[in-house]
């Protein structure tokens, strides 16, 4: 079986969807009952493939969306046609337009559609999800959200995010109270929050907020780190962090490298996650992977991924949200308790069974 996989749309790995691309290539099986075969822009040549066989077909177009989008609209078909792919795998049903000919088309969604920003990705996902052959929803959640927008639950198979064990696991020697990730130096103790600065629902300004009441309730040295991909909502989040009056505790890091994520992780005092829409939640189970505790908002997919690990609050609740924060620090039992039970709880996420199930779809 002769299968496409196409990388348009997952910004060149530095994006959630872009993350679960990289890991699912990463950990393709050598066998001769697949061929596999991506394609994309000229620049991401290497992105995904590094460090791998599988080949790589570069398409004509620009690298704008839009300049994306319309090649798939008006001539993937044919390539698709002409390359022979038996299927095709489209990471990024809410960015790029499906087009896959004669070959069966599978889509892959780890948003929830009820959340999308924007009203043209919203009908796009949606125009998707009925071309497509089959959809691959990442969590039970994202399958909800789905079937109470109209798709039929009978084409959804629920698939979740695997973890990299290799490079997501307790880290046992951090004794420096400088963390030194090339081209940070990050000083310990924080608490850690991984994700875009795409959108108020990510809620960084509340925690913000709550860091700051955590601050002048507690007095404890613990600073907050802010870690992901400028967005929609940057301006926002870095005035609030630059106003606040913790703000010498407060580092916005921008875009931080994949690879550095794990001992990222591993320095941390707790991960925490706010957000209301998590579709995957994928920084949750990396954070318990790593050792490290999880403390969460009670919505999206974050209480499927994690369980009765984490500890849960309001995400709108900014003295919940301090609260919170001084316990999973101060009370060293539950941090233990929380600590093991992530980490046996992190273990049954792993991309070689991710893999597996979507090939299973795929043939």
């Amino acid at each position: 079986m002769r299968i496409g996989i196409d990388t348009c749309g997952c910004n060149h790995a530095r994006s959630g969807v872009g993350s679960y691309l990289l890991s699912f290539v990463t950990n393709l099986p050598r066998t001769k009952e697949y061929s596999f075969e991506l394609f994309g822009l000229e620049e991401d040549r290497f992105t995904y493939t590094s460090g791998t066989e599988i080949a790589y077909s570069a398409i004509p177009a620009q690298k704008s969306l839009k300049a994306q989008a319309s090649w798939h609209k008006h001539r993937a078909a044919k390539f698709i046609s002409k390359n022979q792919y038996d299927a095709v795998l489209f990471p990024s049903p809410e960015t790029i337009p499906v087009s896959s000919g004669n070959a069966k088309s599978i889509v892959v969604v780890n948003c929830l559609y009820s959340a999308l920003p924007e009203k043209k990705q919203k009908k796009l996902l949606k125009k998707n999800l009925k071309k497509a052959d089959f959809v691959v929803a990442a969590s039970e959640e994202i399958k909800k959200d789905l079937c109470n927008n109209g798709v039929s639950s009978d084409s959804i198979h629920v698939i979740h995010n695997g973890i990299d064990h290799k490079v997501f696991y307790p880290v046992l020697d951090l004794d420096s109270d400088i963390l030194d990730i090339k081209p940070f130096a990050i000083k310990r103790p924080y608490f850690i929050y991984c994700s875009s600065l795409s959108g108020a629902d990510k809620n960084h300004i509340e925690l913000i907020k709550a860091f700051e009441l955590f601050k002048k309730n507690t007095g404890l040295p613990q600073r907050l780190v802010i870690a992901g991909n400028d967005g929609a909502y940057s301006e926002p989040v870095h005035k609030a962090a630059y106003d606040s009056e913790c703000a010498e505790d407060i580092f916005v890091t921008g875009y931080f490298p994949f690879e550095s994520l794990a001992k990222l992780y591993a320095g941390s005092d707790a991960c925490v996650i706010p957000a209301e829409n998590e579709g995957v939640g994928l920084p949750l189970l990396e954070a318990m992977a790593s050792g490290v505790p999880v403390v969460c908002a009670k919505s999206g997919a974050l209480p499927e991924m994690g369980g009765d690990v984490p500890v849960y609050f309001d995400p709108k609740n900014i003295e919940e949200i301090a609260s919170v924060l001084e316990r999973v620090v101060s009370e060293e039992d539950l941090r233990s308790e929380m600590i093991k039970k992530g980490i046996e709880r992190a273990s049954i996420f792993n991309w070689e069974t991710t893999v597996a199930e979507t090939l299973s779809v795929l043939k």
